[in-house]
């Protein structure tokens, strides 16, 4: 029995060592085997869900959001936890294109009109610091390092990026990057990432700087803005009584005072010897009339005047067959055509009084094209208003599937697009727009114009956000990954130091020109400076700080006026820098 006991025991613990060992091969493999799918799903699972815990933790009221992605990916590649070379790449880029492509979508319906009288102010000041941004880049290169390093210019380019918290930049200068380098180009975002979390820091700190220096009281300025609320006139819509008291006015047809007013309005209704009624274009003027009338309020003093005086009545509240709704347009065959076009008036019975898209009440002048998720003011019979609510669509089910076709077919032309050589002289390679530039111009176009190819353009703020975090975190997590080898070298044995110090100037000195610039010369409101220079910098962080200490719009009129030509500029600069100065 010994005997046997003496034989058996240990066999049977080596089959059960045996069993042990093989099932947790398993979890080995899952953690190093580098060309297993389920080992690439589970780092990009990792890494972009602890970047994402990190960077919701605030020191001082300030985080670095999604940013912090890129920190993780550093750490998972510096330990060994990575994936083949090939599959970060495509990744990495997918993940370009899909945030890029989706920022072109956001801002492309206001990035022409953000170029108004102060726009285009607020839009030289921003294109001036860009400009500064990377002269002190190229100062701090000639001053702080050896300039016959050939990769020390194209660190700096990444020091840039993190100083201005711009990863899009980041991403086409890469890209142009491994067009001139080729497997060998170095990796930036080690310079990126020692620069980073002090250019959050710089550019809050360098406009509260500026605050000191121009001698700026909040108070005083944020109660210019209380009273510029007040007394500006502005595009929204107003509403105003009339009574017909022109004699020349008497049997004029309302196309006819329309053309030679000359003014935007609409007639909503009008009453003609005590009967309400909806007009059109060939209803009569009569002295004595009565309407209700919409127009901008800029307009209204001269309409008033032409007209006649106001009335204190309202007709809303009067007991008539008339109904007033608002209709969801969610048809996409009426994507792009104008007020005119769609003959409310003469075919439907109705009048169109106001247009509300994203959240702004426009004004509905006769030009203005319709968008899918425009919903407008219909005044008018309640079967009029059905019809005309039916053929509009009204239906927010349909809102509710983004239009991933249109997505997509701009994703094919901005590749395309971006892949149009175009050669400089004296330039080694020539010139492309790339996966970061060519999506991201399309996509402003298609905001912008899409309608007029039939293409509904129309995505939910949630929806755009949701496909643009995820293509920002599938860029950071790659970059960071293939980066994370080398880093702690970079960092600690080579000039990391370097890059945070030159980093911080790149971020402050413009700030510190542009600002009291904007303040001294133009007379900019603190406030709106605050959200331009977030706007320049395209930097959340910022404008959530200048948001959390003004009850205004101002900060966040000055970051949309500037982030599309910012956002553009950025992007486009970091390839003109590296193709003719890298190569």
């Amino acid at each position: 029995m010994r005997l046997l006991r003496k034989f058996f025991v240990p066999l049977h613990a080596n089959i059960i060592n045996r069993y042990v060992m093989e099932s947790f091969q398993w979890l080995e493999d899952l953690f190093t085997r580098t060309d297993s799918v389920a080992h690439i799903a589970m780092l990009y699972a990792i890494v972009i869900a602890i970047g994402v815990y990190l960077g919701k933790i605030k020191i001082g009221g300030i985080s670095l959001g999604v940013t912090f992605v890129l920190f993780a990916g550093i750490i998972a590649g510096h330990i060994g936890f990575t994936a083949p070379t090939p599959i970060l790449t495509f990744i990495q880029d997918f993940g370009l294109i899909l945030f890029v492509f989706m920022i072109g979508m956001q801002v492309g319906p206001g990035f022409f009109e953000s170029f108004g009288k102060a726009g285009v102010k607020l839009n030289l000041l921003s294109t001036t610091a860009i400009a500064l941004n990377i002269a002190v880049m190229f100062a701090c290169y000639y001053i702080f390092f050896d300039t016959t390093n050939v990769s020390n210019l194209p660190m700096m380019v990444g020091t840039l990026y993190g100083a201005v918290t711009n990863t899009p930049g980041l991403g086409a200068a890469n890209e142009a990057l491994g067009s001139v380098f080729g497997q060998n180009a170095p990796q930036i975002a080690s310079a990126y990432a020692c620069a980073y979390p002090l250019g959050v820091l710089g550019i809050i700190g360098a406009t509260i700087l500026i605050r000191y220096i121009c001698k700026i009281r909040l108070e005083k300025e944020e109660a210019e803005l209380s009273a510029l609320e007040e007394t500006s006139a502005n595009k929204k819509p107003y509403k105003m009584h009339l009574e017909v008291s022109n004699k020349y006015l008497e049997g004029k047809t309302l196309l006819q005072v329309h053309d030679f007013l000359m003014r935007d309005f609409v007639v909503s209704r009008i009453v003609h010897e005590g009967e309400l009624s909806i007009p059109n274009r060939d209803t009569i003027f009569h002295m004595g009339d009565q309407m209700l009338i919409v127009c901008a309020e800029a307009d209204q003093e001269a309409i008033t005047a032409f007209i006649g005086p106001k009335l204190d009545i309202d007709f809303e509240q009067s007991d008539q067959p008339l109904v007033s709704k608002r209709i969801l347009i969610t048809n996409p065959k009426i994507n792009g055509k104008s007020l005119a076009s769609m003959h409310f008036s003469s075919m439907h019975g109705v009048n169109v009084t106001r247009v509300t898209r994203q959240g702004m009440d426009i004004f509905a002048s006769a030009s203005l094209p319709l968008q899918v998720g425009d919903r407008i003011m219909v005044v008018g019979p309640e079967d009029a208003v059905d019809r005309v609510a039916n053929k509009m669509g009204n239906s927010i089910r349909r809102l509710d599937a983004p239009n991933i076709a249109t997505i997509f077919v701009g994703i094919i032309l901005g590749i395309i697009f971006g892949s149009l050589p175009i050669a400089f002289p004296g330039m080694p390679v020539p010139m492309k727009l790339g996966i970061a530039g060519g999506p991201l111009i399309i996509a402003i176009l298609i905001g912008r114009y899409g309608y007029k190819i039939h293409l509904v353009t129309y995505t939910t703020t949630s929806a755009n956000m949701m496909l643009r975090e995820m293509g920002l975190v599938l860029f950071l997590a790659s970059v960071g990954i293939k980066a994370g080898a080398g880093f702690f070298e970079t960092v600690v044995q080579g000039d990391g130091l370097l890059y945070v110090l030159t980093g911080f100037f790149i971020t402050v000195i413009p700030i510190l020109i542009v600002g009291p610039i904007a303040r001294l010369r133009y007379k900019f409101n603190y406030f709106t400076i605050m959200g331009m220079l977030a706007g320049t910098y395209t930097d959340p962080p910022a404008l959530a700080f200048a948001n959390s200490i003004c009850s205004k719009e101002a900060p966040a009129i000055g970051y949309s006026t500037v982030y599309p030509l910012s956002m553009f500029l950025r992007i486009f600069t970091a390839q003109i820098v590296v193709l003719f100065f890298c190569g």
